[in-house]
């Protein structure tokens, strides 16, 4: 077969980088999204040093949406930033502590520290941290992600 034309060359490049919509499907490849299992695999994720989107969900139409949202943007985010999906039906307790009543919502976890006051420690080898949580009110979409990370200076992005 011969050389490709330079209309196929401009094509192939444009498909590749392309961030918006081109009418073709996307080829997300194998799932981005974290499933919760626990608190500990969640604290665990936090100290590999990554922000951590996290949806707390429940059942719903809404909820397939945001699915698809989060599987774009943890492929168009990966390995930056990591998204996770709770389930809170599974996982009551974990979801309890966020003291939300309307569901699903979105909140980005990040930058854990050792707290100051570590406090009357039972345990002496429990070691207390301290996250930084924003709420995230953005449109649900690969773009309104790509906002909220703009507007909070977290890095989303490798600079080749």
């Amino acid at each position: 077969m011969g050389e490709q034309s330079f209309f196929d060359k401009m094509m192939i490049n444009l498909r590749s980088t392309c961030k918006y919509y081109t009418g073709h499907p996307k080829d997300l490849g194998p799932s981005k999204v974290i499933h919760f299992t626990s608190e500990r695999e969640f604290v665990h994720l936090l100290h590999q040093g990554h922000p951590v989107v996290v949806a707390f969900t429940i059942k719903s139409n809404y909820t397939k949406h945001l699915d698809k949202v989060l599987e774009e943007a943890a492929a168009e985010f990966y390995p930056q930033i990591k998204f996770m999906r709770v389930e809170c039906p599974k996982y009551i307790g974990f979801c309890m502590t966020r003291q939300k009543k309307d569901y699903p919502f979105i909140e980005m976890f990040h930058s854990p520290q050792e707290a100051s006051n570590q406090g009357r420690a039972v345990d002496p080898n429990v070691t207390k941290y301290a996250v930084k949580v924003l709420p995230y009110n953005y449109d649900v979409s690969a773009y309104g992600f790509r906002e909220f990370f703009k507007r909070h200076n977290i890095r989303s992005f490798n600079h080749e």
